[in-house]
């Protein structure tokens, strides 16, 4: 049978503490042994960062049972992020949509669909690199409300665009122009809910992060309403961040490693002159800010002074555009911006996830694998919604 994935290069990325045997059985069905010991805790994501690239269909039968993943759980525990259990529930989520990788195989003629939308972000990207953060914010906005069926990008004077939180979202002339390229090249094919996640991902590699496959098959949404909106608060609470990710089928540590996309990225004065000034009544600046950070954003965020100032959310200077851990590292330092930012480094809830984020080398590998989990978020396939002919309207009847 034809394997799915580099079985040798596997076997190479592993430790030799780990053996992996993937047997196909049948055109439908996989078997999926996994034999390791305690010590190969950090090579068990690398085992499963091939299991996306098996047919979805395929993933759907794999034989893994209650007793196979209670030893990954077991084996995993003192991990504060379960590398394994994560990437089985993301596996789960993306099958459920119905979505697939190489959906687009044979159906815009002799084009590669994925080329034609890399090559447009690739050039966007050499022109203006903040396009990674951009996009990222516009998955992670269209995603959250009614799924990701790219229903952020119609227009309309009570669209989801014009909702307060989205009016700073951009990127949306670097999807049109995908967009028109791939109508030219194989017309009604691609949906923009996907030209969304794919770009995305072609932005985040090009910012630093790892290379990673995605599933296709979302279609187009036909409603926006800015009413709907409803999106985590740069001022919430981690217990209100919980609960609100948890709403799209979210974890804690989902939302831990979402949030590391303010590695990249800027915050505006308006999301954070609060913690500079009177925070919370006490005539004076956030306590868990270092006081040099405050000294500094005062300059750029002057009090009672309406601006449109920004700063990173990154404070290395050096990481400030780049996918990494640093962002983790800064919030540890009491450098983080947003509030939500720094009290994931200070609650019980979250700040062991940070710790060990901070600490390791796999963020972007646990980022890709949260940014394909979100990407699944309440999709429409098969026959549901529509493939727009142009991202900014509903095809008209």
């Amino acid at each position: 049978m034809n394997m799915k994935f580099n079985l040798g290069a596997v076997i190479e990325m592993a430790n030799p503490a780990l053996f992996i045997k993937l047997e196909m059985l049948t055109m439908t069905s996989v078997l999926v042994v996994l034999i390791f010991s305690y010590s190969s805790i950090k090579s068990v994501h690398h085992a499963f960062s091939v299991l996306p690239f098996l047919r979805c269909e395929k993933l759907a039968e794999i034989r893994i049972r209650a007793n196979v993943y209670d030893c990954f759980r077991k084996i995993s525990k003192s991990n504060p992020i379960s590398l394994c259990s994560h990437q089985l529930n993301f596996l789960a989520m993306s099958c459920q949509a119905q979505l697939k990788y190489g959906f687009y195989r044979g159906k815009c003629g002799f084009n590669d669909v994925e080329i034609i939308i890399r090559r447009i972000v690739a050039a966007g990207f050499a022109k203006d690199p903040t396009i990674t953060p951009a996009l990222i914010r516009m998955q992670f906005h269209d995603c959250f409300v009614h799924g990701c069926d790219a229903s952020l990008l119609l227009d309309g004077d009570s669209s989801e665009k014009m909702a307060i939180p989205n009016l700073t979202v951009r990127g949306y002339d670097l999807i049109d122009e995908v967009k028109a390229a791939l109508e030219k090249a194989c017309p009604g094919v691609v949906s923009c809910a996907d030209i969304i996640v794919a770009a995305t991902r072609d932005a985040i590699a090009l910012a630093g992060g790892w290379p990673y496959a995605v599933q296709m098959g979302r279609r187009d949404g036909r409603v926006s309403l800015a009413s709907n909106v409803d999106l985590p608060s740069p001022f919430f609470s981690v217990a209100q961040s919980i609960a609100a990710f948890q709403k799209k089928n979210l974890t804690t540590t989902d939302m831990v490693i979402l949030l590391g996309g303010h590695t990249v990225g800027i915050a505006h004065c308006a999301n954070f002159v609060n913690r500079l000034y009177n925070f919370n009544g006490t005539n004076d600046a956030d306590k868990t800010m270092d006081p040099n950070l405050v000294t500094k954003l005062r300059t750029i965020c002057p009090q009672n002074v309406i601006v449109n100032n920004f700063t990173s959310l990154d404070q290395n200077k050096y990481s400030s555009n780049i996918i990494d851990n640093s962002f983790y590292k800064q919030i540890i330092a009491k450098k983080g911006i947003l509030q939500i930012d720094q009290s994931l480094a200070l609650d019980s809830a979250t700040k062991n996830m940070v710790t060990y984020l901070a600490n390791g080398f796999n963020f972007p590998f646990l980022f890709n694998n949260a940014m394909v989990k979100m990407g699944a978020i309440e999709v429409l396939t098969g026959t549901q919604g529509d493939i727009r002919k142009s991202c900014r309207a509903i095809n008209l009847p």
